[in-house]
């Protein structure tokens, strides 16, 4: 099950980079994706019950919109790519990487420069 999710999700990575997916499309899976994967959340996970709830919902409810969102041809094509990509072993992305180090950082800051503030 987490397989494929993994695979449905890099695939939905893929039409987010094909310029046949109208932009609309590509937003909307942008923000999923980057909520996904960022590790700062809307409600935190330490709230019992609901701070899991946000997460549940975007990928039990979001992923499933955002693939019939995407032309069936299109998403066809990826999902296949998407396969290929994981059997020769776990795709990696320096940026992402990159910009999730960059999100804590900021966050770090902003709240240094509030608790300096207050000092």
């Amino acid at each position: 099950m987490a397989e494929k999710f993994e695979i449905e999700t890099y695939a939905l990575y893929l039409a987010y980079k094909d310029p046949r997916v109208p932009l609309h499309i590509k937003i909307t899976i942008l923000l999923v994706i980057a909520y996904l994967l960022s590790p700062i959340d809307l409600i935190p996970d330490f709230i019992p019950i609901i701070g899991y709830l946000d997460d549940f919902l975007l990928i039990t409810v979001g992923i499933p919109i955002l693939l019939k969102m995407v032309p069936k041809e299109i998403m066809d094509e990826h999902r296949e790519s998407a396969k290929t990509k994981f059997s020769e072993g776990m795709p990696k992305s320096r940026f992402v990487a990159l910009i999730i180090v960059l999100i804590w950082v900021l966050a770090a800051v902003i709240i240094l420069n509030f608790i300096i503030k207050f000092i």
